[in-house]
């Protein structure tokens, strides 16, 4: 596997080697031992989940609040999103600031996404099939999340506002300028 390291420290993007041949291709998506080597990070993870979405949908910009704060691997199986992770880690020198990665099906890259960060994607094809690993199982009590169109964060979204597609929680989600995170850079 490959490391691309991005402009937040933490933050990386893992390009799984590809085996191609007549009959398609096989590649390794998760190895503790190579992702150890190769980022220094050892998460244990203990939770995969899957959201299958429509074009436009909008599924973020979540975290977990600590004790259940969680790391992620994520993934797209089958289609393409536009996959934003935002530094929330008080002290950071880039907290605030956010990353954002084209994954899909086709371009196999996977985004490592640490705690103390809030995440969400954007589905930009037909369809997309999105998977991710996590570090700690889910809590609906220390659900947190801040607002997809934050104009402090100011996502990029490369689809027009009005067809993007958001939870009803994910509508009244906060600002970055009124949360006090609870997430610590070092």
């Amino acid at each position: 596997m490959k490391i691309k390291e991005t402009s937040i420290e933490g933050l990386v993007i893992v390009e799984p080697q590809i085996f191609r041949d007549g009959r398609g291709y096989f590649y390794e998506s998760y190895s503790a031992r190579d992702f150890k080597a190769a980022t220094g990070f050892e998460p244990r993870f203990v939770q995969d989940n899957q959201a299958f979405s429509r074009y436009g949908v909008l599924r973020g910009l979540h975290f977990q609040l600590p004790p259940h704060a969680q790391a992620k691997l994520v993934s797209v199986v089958r289609g393409k999103v536009l996959d934003v992770a935002v530094d929330l880690r008080k002290g950071s020198p880039t907290y605030g600031r956010y990353e954002a990665v084209e994954l899909s099906g086709d371009n196999h890259l996977q985004l490592f996404i640490p705690r103390g960060f809030a995440h969400g994607y954007l589905v930009l094809s037909k369809t997309a099939l999105f998977q991710y690993k996590c570090d700690a199982f889910y809590a609906p009590k220390a659900d947190g999340g801040l607002a997809w169109d934050d104009p402090d964060i100011g996502v990029d979204w490369p689809i027009p506002a009005k067809d993007i597609r958001l939870s009803e929680k994910d509508r009244c989600r906060g600002l970055l300028k009124d949360f006090d995170s609870p997430f610590n850079y070092r």
